[in-house]
């Protein structure tokens, strides 16, 4: 029996989005209702398709076309964890949008349910075209987001950011044709059997195929060298944007995941070794320069951004291994990562409107309104990402190291990791001294005692930053439970016979 609550995930965003460009533009309560109801709609389907994922993959054939020729979203266990991890963001982004951010442009809401629309859609495709199509309509949707709210600095950072997708977009549409010419199939199920069986002959074509998907994905995840658009375009988009964006980075780490578990699990071909000898120098270099991009900070902003940098390099290095302690470390640090880089965005936005033209540049001359409670949650946010106890971030290097024990690439990845907290640990505490303690002192002096008043910041937007927080608490004090969750995703992944089999097992045999 099918079951359609698989592809809500798609449906729902596309109808929501379509649905908001009726509302008349005067009628703003009325959109953020809509929309915030979207959001926990598809919160809640979610869960329930986190339970049904935990009997197996299951496939659903769009239109009723069977595998390879029509389209297949597939839900697994990995698929669902991302969808669990994209509402979650998604929910707190919206909740943080209503306050005031959403009255800065005409279609925010309707770009928002387009990019999750684009998200849940990559998390659930079955097949690599479709992959390349979601990936365009979630790029599509971050584009408006980034320029929400004008002015210039957003303009030229959104066009550098469309520039350098739209150019990884071109090199994935190459990759594409390649990988079809070689196989004759584009289903993911399909390709992992076809390339399995792919002659000697074709093994060079296959790998320049490989290579080009893997810039691609190193693109959208902000890997050295493709790095340097993240920081500019996370520092001028929107803070709701910019917040659902930390999932967004993660969607180039998912495609990494999924295709060298599925596709080029079988190394006859040498894909999955020199995958191994790209992606571990470069995510250690790119955890390296985020660290450094934190100590080096001259804004908020920018600490936050070059966080995103640093996270995603150690997500990387813990995934390159594929083996089932590495990538079950990497997902349960992803969760981490996006709970807390969204929390670390928000923030700093509050931060910075309340301190005027100072806003969130590292200077010591303007206090910040309820620099108690904004400085408790940056001192959080702060131990969260270096990754201190007791928060996930703790738990998920923990997991990482250990994962990473014993492989070839232990030393270089420990000394990278370890060295690299420090760096992030001095420049968090660098920014929340000069911000919360210096400011202040400052301004006590210059006023006989009296700090000028600032606009403070909304209850409604610290409250979504301290359940995003409370979010890293509860994977925390859960680890246990949570890294079983994510032990058994690994070990789905790499039995791939299983995912196979769920899309089509008449078509597919068993490999022998």
């Amino acid at each position: 029996m099918v079951n359609h609550w698989i592809i809500a995930p798609v449906v729902l965003p596309a109808m929501t989005a379509v649905a908001l460009l009726f509302v008349p533009r005067g009628w703003m309560q009325a959109r953020r209702a809509v929309s915030v109801a979207s959001v926990v709609a598809l919160s809640a389907i979610c869960v329930v398709l986190w339970g049904m994922a935990q009997n197996g993959p299951q496939a659903y054939a769009v239109g009723d076309w069977p595998a390879p020729f029509g389209i297949v979203v597939v839900l697994d266990r990995l698929s669902a964890l991302m969808l669990l991890a994209a509402a979650a963001i998604g929910l707190a982004a919206v909740l943080y949008a209503i306050i005031g951010w959403d009255r800065r442009g005409a279609h925010f809401h309707t770009l928002f349910h387009f990019q999750l629309l684009g998200i849940n859609g990559a998390f659930l495709t079955g097949d690599v075209f479709n992959l390349f199509v979601f990936f365009e309509v979630l790029l599509i949707a971050s584009y408006g987001l980034v320029l929400h709210g004008g002015g210039a600095w957003r303009l030229k950072s959104g066009f550098q950011y469309a520039a350098v997708n739209l150019i990884a977009s071109t090199i994935f549409l190459f990759a594409v044709g390649l990988l079809y010419g070689v196989t004759g199939t584009l289903n993911m199920a399909d390709l992992a059997v076809r390339v399995a069986a792919l002659p000697a002959a074709d093994h060079a074509l296959l790998r320049v195929a490989a290579l080009l998907l893997f810039i691609v994905f190193a693109v959208k995840c902000a890997l050295v060298p493709f790095h340097w658009w993240l920081p500019s375009a996370y520092s001028a988009g929107s803070a709701p944007a910019v917040a659902l964006f930390a999932v967004l980075t993660k969607v180039g780490a998912y495609a990494i995941i999924r295709m060298h578990t599925l596709v080029f699990a079988d190394d006859a071909a040498g894909i999955s070794g020199t995958l191994q000898e790209l992606l571990v120098p470069a995510a250690a270099v790119t955890l390296a320069l985020g660290a450094v991009g934190v100590f080096g900070s001259r804004s908020m902003l920018q600490l936050a951004s070059y966080s995103t940098v640093a996270s995603m390099g150690t997500l990387l290095l813990a995934a390159a291994g594929l083996g089932a302690a590495q990538i079950s470390a990497a997902l349960y640090y992803l969760l981490h990562s996006c709970l807390i880089g969204a929390a670390l965005f928000l923030l700093v936005d509050l931060v910075a409107a309340g301190r005027g033209p100072v806003a969130d540049r590292l200077l010591p001359e303007v206090p910040v309104p309820q620099a108690l409670m904004l400085g408790g949650l940056f001192f959080l946010c702060g131990m969260a990402m270096v990754g201190m106890p007791p928060l996930s971030g703790f738990v998920g290097k923990v997991a990482i190291l250990d994962g990473l024990r014993g492989s070839e690439n232990a030393v270089l990845a420990w000394t990278v990791i370890l060295a690299a907290s420090l760096l992030l640990l001095v420049g968090f505490a660098r920014a929340g001294s000069t911000v919360f303690w210096k400011a202040g002192t400052m301004a006590l002096r210059s006023a006989g005692g009296r700090p000028e008043a600032m606009r403070p910041a909304p209850r409604r937007a610290g409250l979504v930053v301290a359940l995003l927080l409370a979010g890293t608490a509860v994977l925390s004090a859960f680890g246990g439970p949570v890294l079983e969750a994510t032990d058994a995703t690994a070990a789905e992944l790499l039995d791939r016979q299983l995912y196979i089999r769920a899309v089509a097992p008449a078509a597919f045999p068993p490999e022998s």
